[in-house]
């Protein structure tokens, strides 16, 4: 058993987790809302450190991150449980299980996955991403922690659901996230996912004020987050409360778990991508075939400088810093 970080004991042996905003108040012998923290004799302990329930090695173009060393591979761990409900999840089987059910796990150790991550071919780090990876905060900080002496990048694919203070003591060991946001409505999040919207644009802003690059990725569901105005104002919020530059990835909606809806239409993610190129330098779309608005084209001389076929990437006019060969502009890409 590994005692968890970020939580106050209080009376009886009751616990209050301060992770993410629920703040889960715990009794003894309860779960958090995240299916993996348990008040265990008064103590807070995380039930998924030293083991993992998915580990493989995916492009860094599928997590999906296209202005952080494209065309590298990534070493890609995730564990069991999330802090949201999202009806439509596309990972429910890991996100929506309980650590105490789930017969799955492979153990090993932060050091173990610095081996497996070192002699893995073409790799640039080791990406948490999966199921919401901020629910093993602790397994998650202390691989991170041993990644960057020996060179690797840590990434983090994530919901954005996390309390403050946890995201500014691990933002020092984080290169990059893609973080979800899910629509630019108060009421999707209460209905969808039974989380908040606030907690989200806070740790957007946390993130775009560090070090650390930035990507979004928004999955657009029909008649639940695809109204025009709603994603102006957010596309409009991104460009003002982050960047301009911070890529945005529209992904294409398929039947999920819960939710039987049929698949977005292309012509809805069509309206959107022009609507997010009047604000955003940088907008791609996912789950569909589409080469030219997966590739990554200058935003000063609109020259094609990374070709993407699905997870075929080619870097055609960007040079080793990041640059466009043929102007010269920086394209927010970390290379």
């Amino acid at each position: 058993m590994y005692e968890a970080l970020f939580y106050t004991k209080l009376e009886d042996g009751t616990v209050k987790c301060e992770l993410c905003p629920w703040n889960c108040i715990l009794k003894v012998g309860q779960t958090g809302f995240c299916k993996v923290r348990e008040n265990i004799d008064g103590k807070l302990i995380t039930l998924v450190y030293n083991k993992v329930a998915a580990l493989g090695v995916d492009p860094i173009e599928k997590k999906p991150l296209y202005h952080f060393f494209p065309g590298k591979n990534i070493l890609s761990i995730g564990e069991v449980g999330c802090n949201l409900r999202c009806n439509f999840c596309q990972n429910h089987r890991i996100s929506q299980c309980r650590a105490s059910d789930f017969k799955g796990f492979h153990k090993i150790t932060p050091e173990e996955i610095i081996t497996e991550a070192l002699k893995t071919f073409n790799n640039i780090g080791i990406a948490y991403t999966y199921n919401e990876p901020l629910t093993f905060y602790e397994f998650l900080l202390d691989t991170a922690k041993l990644a960057k002496p020996n060179g690797l990048k840590n990434v983090i694919v994530s919901n954005g659901y996390i309390n403050p203070q946890p995201l500014k003591e691990l933002l020092p060991f984080i290169d990059a996230f893609n973080i979800d946001l899910k629509a630019f409505t108060a009421e999707f999040y209460i209905k969808q996912t039974k989380g908040k919207l606030n907690p989200v644009l806070e740790t957007l802003k946390i993130i775009a004020n560090s070090k650390a690059h930035l990507e979004i990725t928004n999955l657009i569901v029909p008649e639940l987050n695809d109204d025009e105005k709603q994603f102006e104002k957010m596309v409009q919020w991104i460009a003002s409360e982050l960047s301009c530059e911070v890529p945005l990835h529209l992904s294409r909606y398929f039947p999920q778990h819960e939710l039987s809806k049929s698949p977005t239409p292309i012509e809805t993610l069509d309206k959107l991508y022009d609507i997010a190129k009047k604000y955003l330098r940088h907008v791609y779309l996912g789950n569909v075939s589409d080469e030219k608005r997966s590739s990554t084209v200058c935003c000063n001389c609109q020259t094609t400088i990374v070709t993407r076929n699905r997870y075929d990437t080619l870097l055609k006019r960007v040079d080793s810093g990041g640059l466009c060969k043929n102007c010269g502009t920086s394209n927010n890409i970390v290379y």
